[in-house]
């Protein structure tokens, strides 16, 4: 699917407006020569193929839409390579099931990263955080990479990483008041900016935060095409996704569910 979206890209760019061939031959140079391709690739912005590295990191009961979100919008960015890194190179086990194979480990994943992406998850990121192989590879390469970058509670990995102190940040809305515990200041954007650490909000903010990416990196028309390709426009039947409009006793069951999860966070930032 990949590879369709790419070259679907590629068809629909060349008949936007202000894209055409800068060209022309003349009817009699034009019936001698080879018919040329219905589209010409040659008109297409250089700036809309890149050579960035991508990473983003697997670990055991990440939250799968945390990683596909944005790897579906990072991996139509032209030119651009993106990686999963795990531990190992066996399957690594979402926390719904879904299995994902890594590309590359962590010792062998290259060191110049334009992109380093970490998702979030509940009991698997706890225990990411409190796993020293794979901290100390967040550091390392959080440390190098031109952009570091989280979705959902993912930013609380950063945070344990010393990667967001005097940034402000996001991360899903149980949690994101807990981010001043790693030195960070909590953000109501849904995509916070700062510097260069980029976190979403939580699960679903990780498509915006390809978006932000494609935006940053190529342009609005580009952006544009890929949202459009998408069908990105949700209209949810219902409004509880916005912590603001959910019911109470719908709120309050969901951060019942999540107590002990943020009081592991609270003993984490301590060193518990």
């Amino acid at each position: 699917m990949n590879t369709e979206r790419r070259e679907f890209l590629r068809q629909l760019t060349c008949v936007l407006p202000g894209f055409v061939a800068l060209a022309q031959t003349t009817s009699a140079q034009a019936a001698t020569e080879t018919p040329k391709p219905d589209h010409d690739m040659s008109a297409m912005p250089p700036h809309w193929t890149g050579h960035e590295v991508i990473v983003q990191v697997l670990y055991p009961q990440f939250t799968a839409l945390d990683l596909i979100g944005p790897h579906h919008f990072l991996s139509s960015l032209m030119g651009a390579k993106v990686l999963l890194a795990a531990k190992s190179l066996e399957p690594v086990s979402s926390d719904a099931g879904v299995k994902i194979m890594p590309d590359v480990t962590f010792a062998d994943c290259p060191a110049a990263l334009d992109l380093l992406c970490v998702p979030g998850g509940s009991t698997g990121t706890l225990a990411a955080m409190q796993d020293a192989e794979t901290m100390a590879f967040i550091r390392k390469a959080g440390a190098a990479a031109k952009v570091v970058s989280s979705v959902c509670t993912g930013s609380l990995i950063l945070g344990a990483a010393g990667l967001l102190k005097g940034r402000k940040a996001t991360s899903h809305w149980l949690v994101k008041d807990l981010l001043p515990l790693f030195g960070a200041t909590a953000s109501e954007d849904r995509v916070v900016e700062d510097g260069k650490v980029i976190t979403a909000a939580g699960v679903t903010a990780g498509m915006d935060f390809g978006l932000h990416m494609s935006l940053k990196w190529r342009d609005r028309e580009y952006t544009d095409c890929l949202a459009l390709m998408a069908e990105y426009d949700p209209h949810p039947p219902t409004t509880a996704g916005d912590p603001a409009k959910a019911p109470a006793k719908s709120r309050k069951l969901v951060e019942d569910m999540f107590t002990g999860f943020r009081q592991k966070v609270e003993a984490i930032s301590k060193g518990g």
